[in-house]
């Protein structure tokens, strides 16, 4: 009854003309689809014909078949051979000998393979950066009898013979071959190769070529995880006494001609550009890693609970878990948590040598060695100058003969002992004076480098000498020891009264500016103990200012002349280390800590904060105006340096580096309004009075300084101890006396009050609005209450 009721009438046509659209709707869908299916038809069939037509050219042709294999289109191919195919691409690409390229050349007519006694492990990953060595399929390929691999040396004969092929899924993605001539530099990708001791790598000129003798190895860490997707990778566990044979590489010298952006030198003048390739991210060791040792791959550890109480006990030796680090091997895996278009990033070919420096006090052992191996496992050799260990007179017995013992083994690292305690800024000049690289790169002495770091550092000062590199410092969690990957788009930045701090960009900033996750970040301020600066800029620069004692606003003092001076200061997302963040300063201060980082930034204010200075003080630091109290030093040659280099204003700084920080000159201003009287205060001729508030009349206009003195333009009012009056006198930051306590006192918040008098004295106008004098506080009297037209700051 009720459906025959809505069926009535128009209802009846209104129901018709759906039933009809319906199936007609239908029908349109299936014509559509019988004519898609048709056009796929007809396109496979053109595209079958083409490909038969171009495969019988190519037969025809056998040089190009061999340089230039094609991929026939066959629904029926499997898909080992297709991966097959693809890797017999990359040998014949890496075979030819074109200026800037890397080849693996091996030979066939030697078919056995000599053990490696050595058991350096040297691993450069390719494409896939998420693991941290070979697929399982690689690792049985490599093991079994039909893989071949040359002893010898650029013969023109030898190729990589592989008759296995790997899974299409694991391995023939990653090794696709790249039509762009950019893509030859990269060293085929996820091989593993040994370093015996012996070899070496050395720069030479145009042509000759830089030979690295390496041995293949097998031996990668199984089951690791990537930390940025929590993937993990198979992989196996072999001995070193089944290696294959030995691989040679030769990095020729000469460039390929890829241009980029413009390129200064190390006297600022423009520099001829070279060729790129992607980033070797290579990976050392001395032995084989044990992949079940404690914390391997940047894993968290734990402390048995038999082991707590001595693990508690030594904490104070470093302020983190010294028990646990001790654990871990000093050679450990960390995952690499560089951004997934980080390995496609491709860098100069000629890029500048560096010295690295640590400069370290009572450093614990294992964190050490550690940062040390992590440098050199790491690093491409022929960037890596040398490792200079800048030892601040440790007192600590196993830093001095057992230290050099150790370090014996490694020919670049040296170190450099301090005979009387200097601290970290002078250590690291004396560091930086005894450098021999290009550039400087300094790192903490308890940090882990990741797989590809120094190459993008190194990069950004090639293309600009005035650019600071900074890596994106990671967390090396001081409780388990593991390594933990942070958030990207962060940059140093400070906040009042310089401190520095870490802040993420906005998502509208990074929309607005299409910013990309591999993106260099522009940097207000280092975090001061990790980044790359070309040497001779540096010096330039002035270094670090040697009147800054021991430890604390060097990093503010050179962000400041960086970018003040001409220079930048970038965050590379492509070059990542780890960092024990620690509660404590282990070591001690040859005078009280706090006042020495009191005094350091007290001298960075005055050099380079211009007016602004006057924040950085009324921010808590008031006491150290009082030169009696503080001796901050000569700060002559400092002002004269920024002279010299023509360095921009404070100003400048905020408006172009960091406009995101608040910074008004004055925490209050404009017209003074007393409430009893209705009036301003009125500033005539060198007496007070009142007036009726105009805004127009400058003479009504007054501030309130960060420094609590109450001023127009060079004049401060001042209160008269003895008469309970007030009067007009030259302002002068460093006098107690002149400051008033505004919007400080929630019982006389509108009250203007002496501070340093001896009695809780307020100002207070005559009620009839002539003068002005002091009076004892009342929260109740309306004449002491004063408001001004602006305020910025409470």
């Amino acid at each position: 009854m009720k459906l025959s009721k809505y069926l009535r009438g128009s209802g009846r046509f209104l129901a018709f003309v759906f039933v009809a659209s319906v199936l007609w709707l239908l029908f349109d869908m299936a014509a559509l689809r019988f004519s898609i299916t048709d056009v796929k038809g007809q396109l496979m069939k053109e595209l079958v014909l083409k490909e038969r037509e171009l495969t019988k050219k190519q037969s025809s042709n056998p040089t190009n078949l061999r340089h230039y294999p094609i991929r026939k289109v066959n629904p029926d191919i499997q898909a080992s051979q297709s991966s097959e195919m693809l890797k017999r691409q990359v040998v014949e690409v890496y075979r030819r000998k074109k200026p800037g390229r890397v080849n693996v050349e091996n030979n066939k007519n030697n078919n056995k393979v000599a053990p490696n006694p050595s058991g350096n492990i040297l691993t450069m990953a390719g494409n896939d950066t998420k693991s941290f060595g070979h697929k399982k399929d690689i690792l049985e390929k490599q093991n079994s009898p039909s893989y071949k691999v040359s002893p010898g040396m650029g013969k023109k004969q030898g190729g990589l013979t592989k008759t296995k092929a790997p899974s299409a899924g694991q391995e023939g993605q990653r090794l696709k071959l790249q039509s762009n001539s950019t893509k030859d530099h990269q060293i085929p990708p996820s091989q593993d190769f040994r370093i015996p001791p012996s070899a070496s790598l050395s720069h030479k000129s145009n042509n000759t070529l830089n030979k690295i003798k390496l041995d293949a190895s097998t031996n990668i860490p199984p089951n690791s995880v990537h930390m940025a997707d929590k993937r993990k990778s198979v992989a196996k566990d072999n001995k070193t006494d089944s290696l294959p044979g030995k691989i040679f590489v030769h990095v020729t010298a000469k460039p390929s001609k890829i241009r980029t952006g413009r390129l200064l030198n190390s006297t600022g003048e423009e520099k001829q550009q070279d060729g790129l390739h992607k980033v070797m991210n290579l990976d050392v060791t001395l032995k084989p890693r044990d992949s079940r040792a404690l914390g391997q791959f940047g894993w968290a550890a734990e402390v048995p609970e038999d082991d707590l109480e001595e693990s508690r006990r030594r904490w104070s030796e470093g302020y983190f878990n010294v028990f646990l680090s001790e654990q871990i091997p000093v050679d450990r895996a960390v995952p690499d948590t560089r951004p997934p278009a980080c390995s496609q990033k491709l860098v100069h070919d000629n890029l500048p040598t560096t010295s690295v420096i640590f400069c370290f006090v009572d450093e614990v052992w294992s964190t050490l060695l550690r940062s040390v191996h992590s440098v050199l496992n790491r690093s491409p050799p022929h960037l890596l100058k040398e490792i200079l260990l800048v030892d601040d007179c440790s007192a600590k017995d196993y830093l001095k003969d057992k230290l050099d013992v150790y370090m014996s083994q490694f020919p670049k690292v040296r170190i450099i002992r301090l005979k009387e305690r200097h601290g970290l800024i002078r250590a690291r000049l004396a560091g930086a004076a005894e450098a021999k690289g290009d550039v400087l790169t300094f790192l903490d002495s308890h940090i882990e480098c990741n797989v590809g770091w120094l190459e993008p550092l190194l990069d950004r000062v090639y293309q600009d000498r005035r650019k600071v590199a900074c890596p994106v410092i990671e967390v090396i969690n001081d409780k388990d020891m593991s390594y933990v990957m942070v958030d990207n788009f962060q940059r140093g930045i400070f906040k009042w009264p310089l401190v520095f701090g870490w802040s993420t960009l906005s998502n509208d900033f990074i929309r607005k500016n299409h910013i990309k996750v591999s993106d260099p970040i522009r940097c207000p301020v280092m975090a001061g103990g990790l980044f790359s600066i070309d040497r001779k800029y540096f010096y330039e620069l002035g270094a670090y200012d040697p009147g800054l004692d021991v430890w604390g606003g060097e990093n503010m003092e050179i962000s400041f002349k960086i970018w003040m001076c001409g220079g930048e200061i970038e965050i590379i997302p492509c070059s990542r280390v780890g960092h024990i963040f620690r509660a404590e300063n282990p070591y001690g201060f040859p005078k009280d800590r706090q006042k020495t980082v009191e005094r350091n930034l007290a001298r960075v204010a005055e050099v380079w904060l211009d007016e602004y200075k006057e924040i950085f003080f009324g921010h808590g630091y008031l006491h150290l105006l009082d030169k009696n109290g503080l001796d901050i030093g000569n700060l002559t040659a400092q002002i004269q340096l920024r002279k010299k280099l023509q360095c921009k204003s404070f100003k400048w700084y905020l408006e172009n580096v960091y406009p995101d920080l608040e910074a008004p000159l004055a925490k209050a201003e404009g017209l003074v309004f007393n409430i009893g009287t209705r009036k301003c205060l009125v500033q005539e001729n060198g007496s007070l009075s009142f007036g009726i508030c105009d805004l127009s009349k400058q003479s009504q206009h007054f501030n309130y300084s960060w420094v609590r003195t109450l001023r127009q333009n060079t004049l401060c009012i001042s209160p008269q101890v003895n008469k309970r009056g007030v009067a007009l006198e030259p302002c002068d930051n460093t006098k107690p006396h002149l400051r008033w306590l505004h919007k400080s006192n929630k019982l006389l918040a509108e009250h203007l009050i002496a501070e340093t008098h001896p009695q809780r004295m307020c100002l207070e106008a005559e009620p009839n609005g002539d003068t002005i004098f002091l009076k004892t506080c009342n929260t109740s009297s309306s004449y002491q209450k004063w408001h001004f037209t602006h305020y910025y700051a409470q």
